[in-house]
């Protein structure tokens, strides 16, 4: 190195600075290519005692810096948090992989147990995460809280490698007792799709810990964001939700507005540019009028959100006491709805809280909006069968509609007998919105072997759509609710029969067993989480539900959702 060299490094490492268990070269500009540019880097760390934090960002490290900077980190066991964000400038990215292990393999060696990792802003692709997979499946990240990969390149390769990575992470931990409890995770501008986000989203079903996503600039569309509500739904800790310009459209809105239904921590939702229009911003604004009483923040800009929709939703934040923000701006309401939102929320005396609306696109004409999404239903399709739910035919409200006016012959009737003789998600919600109390009315709850057949013939049409979903936890609730209160009622003979029934435990009998336990599963889920259920029944049913299974296997997001719902009780 030479003389000048040195002199420009000692000058940068003199601004390093050092406290409360961190060590920082940020943005030093330090380039550290040999075992001897990084020997002063080395030496500083090698001194720390105690070193809890060590930020690197703002400089660039080469293959050989890494090994040797590694090899200082080999000793430094209490490292928590590791702020490497920006620091290959100027790489190859063939040279970023080799450098990520070396210094992943030194965390392992050290037996640190890392709390956050941040890798953001360094350029390194799907290769790269093969960098820090194998210390993503370590003990290293056991105890990982904060992940962040903002704008690494990983695209959709990249994600299915760090959703496996971070779901065995999981496994891995949660064998050890301790089960992986991450709760921020930041990866926007990665080019994810929605092959990636799906994959991520399993992930994060798994998981169930989070309290902050942010994945803004992803090209992910409504199969996508779709997957991720379901994964949300199972995360109760959110608090922020940042999914800026992504494509929802109307279905990716619908369906993340049932989700926010479920939340009752959220304080930020940036669905920003993300193309939720009129039909998607209305179902978002029921569901923040429904809860969702710690809201501080919601951004619904530049989503082609027209006049009746913009009103419903100011109109929604009335007893939002929390709220700081809400950015409408870039859509298409016009002077006259302008004024209109801002007298409506002078009502409320909240008007401070609206953001500007300079970039208002003007009053367009309410057309009926066209999103143009029949060729994605097949994708959409298969995206789900991915993760275990069987591939069935929608009936949301507006496709019964929908189909109702092209088909002038009115359906057969339906009765309970015939539902339960050949039950379907279309039967169920034919027998009307008494159907619930109808088949708790003609079974015989004295008889726990049609207690167990009539609960696994209605969870048999579980669907994640409203409509049915709703349905079956209606039904589900009425029939168990009258067979738990009654005196006569055997349920140690109910969880029995029941396992029985679902191929998780023997008989003596022949029994025939359920073909997909996805739909009892599920609807189990809902169950526990009753005051009728017996808190009793909880350890049998996960000591059952835990034990290796292939049924089981084939519905593991089910099964851990079901797991997560009875650990927590």
């Amino acid at each position: 190195m030479a003389s000048e060299d040195i002199t420009k490094l000692a000058e940068s490492l003199a601004k390093t600075k050092v406290g409360g268990g961190q060590l920082s070269f940020k943005g030093q500009s330090l380039k550290l290519n040999t075992a001897e540019d990084a020997e002063e880097v080395i030496k500083q760390i090698e001194e720390f005692d105690g070193l809890e934090a060590l930020r690197l960002e703002g400089n660039t490290v080469g293959v050989e810096a890494a090994k040797v900077i590694a090899k200082a980190l080999e000793k430094k066991s209490e490292l928590k948090r590791c702020h490497w964000s920006d620091m290959f400038t100027g790489r190859l990215r063939s040279e970023i992989p080799p450098a990520l292990i070396s210094l992943g393999d030194a965390l392992i060696a050290a037996g640190a147990q890392l709390v956050e990792l941040d890798l953001s802003d360094n350029a390194f692709g799907p290769d790269g995460v093969r960098g820090f997979e194998a210390l993503l499946k370590s003990p290293a990240c056991y105890t990982l809280q904060e992940l962040k990969l903002n704008n690494c390149g990983m695209g959709i390769g990249g994600g299915k490698i760090l959703a496996a990575a971070l779901k065995e992470c999981h496994r891995k931990s949660s064998a050890q007792g301790k089960p992986l409890a991450l709760k921020i995770f930041v990866a926007g501008r990665n080019r994810l799709e929605n092959d990636g986000a799906t994959a991520l989203a399993e992930a994060f079903g798994i998981i169930g810990t989070l309290e902050e996503v942010h994945m803004p600039q992803n090209g992910i569309n409504h199969p996508g964001i779709t997957a991720l509500a379901q994964a949300f739904s199972i995360n109760p800790l959110l608090k922020v939700i940042n999914l800026n310009d992504n494509t929802f459209t109307e279905k990716g809105a619908v369906a993340m507005a049932e989700t926010l239904r479920a939340l009752r921590q959220i304080e930020v939702i940036n669905f920003g540019d993300c193309l939720v229009r009129s039909k998607g911003a209305v179902a978002i604004a029921d569901a923040v009028k429904e809860g969702l009483h710690k809201l501080k923040e919601l951004n619904l800009s530049f989503c082609e959100i027209k006049r009746d929709a913009a009103l419903t939703i100011a109109e929604a934040i009335e007893d939002k006491t929390e709220l700081e923000k809400l950015d409408l701006n870039g859509n298409c309401l016009g002077e006259e709805v302008c004024e209109q939102l801002h007298e409506i929320l002078e009502g409320f005396n909240m008007a401070s809280v609206l953001g500007s609306l300079s970039d208002d696109e003007g009053d367009e004409d309410d057309d009926e909006e066209e999103d143009d999404e029949e060729e994605e239903e097949e994708e959409e399709q298969q995206q789900l069968k991915e993760r275990g739910v069987e591939e069935q035919e929608s009936l949301t409200p507006k496709k019964i509609i929908d189909s109702q006016a092209s088909t002038p012959v009115p359906s057969p009737p339906v009765d309970v007998a015939t539902f339960l003789a050949f039950p379907s998600p279309e039967k169920l919600l034919r027998l009307g919105p008494k159907c619930s109390v109808l088949i708790a009315q003609q079974t015989d709850t004295s008889d726990v072997e049609k207690v167990v057949a009539t609960l696994l013939r209605i969870s048999s049409v579980f669907k994640d759509e409203a409509p049915v979903k709703t349905a079956v936890h209606e039904t589900t609730d009425a029939l168990m609710k009258k067979a738990f209160s009654s005196a006569t009622f055997n349920s140690d003979a109910f969880i029995t029969n029941l396992l029985v029934h679902m191929g998780l435990l023997k008989s003596e009998e022949k029994i025939k067993t359920v073909p997909s336990l996805y739909g009892i599963l599920m609807t189990l889920n809902h169950m526990v989480q009753q005051d009728y259920f017996p808190k009793s029944l909880a350890p049998v049913l996960s000591a059952f539900v835990t034990k290796p299974n292939r049924a089981l296997d084939s519905c593991s997001f089910a099964r851990h959702m079901l797991l997560q719902t009875l650990h927590q009780l």
